[in-house]
């Protein structure tokens, strides 16, 4: 089975050695997602629905490398550092994913690498062979 690698733009990517998404037959996972640009610049300090719209759009860009669009997610991780903004993230995350309904979890975690970053996002994919 062959195994595609999506290369990220993060500046910590080459650090850790981690790729943006890896696809192995249909299937493609994409890892925890920062709201960074592709500068490695933080975007949307202390706005954490600003952040989710990057990390979204960041995944976009590595899903359409994959050869996958996010038509093709079945299931969404989104990481807060302050759980309370869990409805301004959700309700950008309606906006990509409200007809495809993909499975979700929401779910605080202590910190980030960068503590600028609010919200980390993964996905799953499932495409057609």
């Amino acid at each position: 089975m062959s195994r595609i690698l999506v290369p990220s733009t993060s500046p910590y990517a080459s650090k850790l050695g981690f790729s943006r998404a890896v696809k192995v037959g249909n299937f493609i996972s994409v890892g925890g997602t920062a709201p960074i640009d592709d500068n490695g610049k933080t975007v949307g300090i202390n706005d954490p629905a600003l952040q989710t719209r990057q990390c979204i759009k960041t995944i976009e860009n590595a899903l359409k490398e994959a050869g996958a669009t996010l038509n093709d997610v079945v299931r969404t991780r989104m990481l807060l550092t302050n759980i309370d903004h869990w409805k301004e993230v959700a309700e950008v995350r309606g906006e990509y994913f409200k007809d495809i309904l993909p499975v979700d979890t929401v779910m605080e975690v202590s910190k980030f690498i960068n503590p600028e970053w609010l919200i980390e996002i993964e996905v799953d994919a499932v495409v057609q062979s």
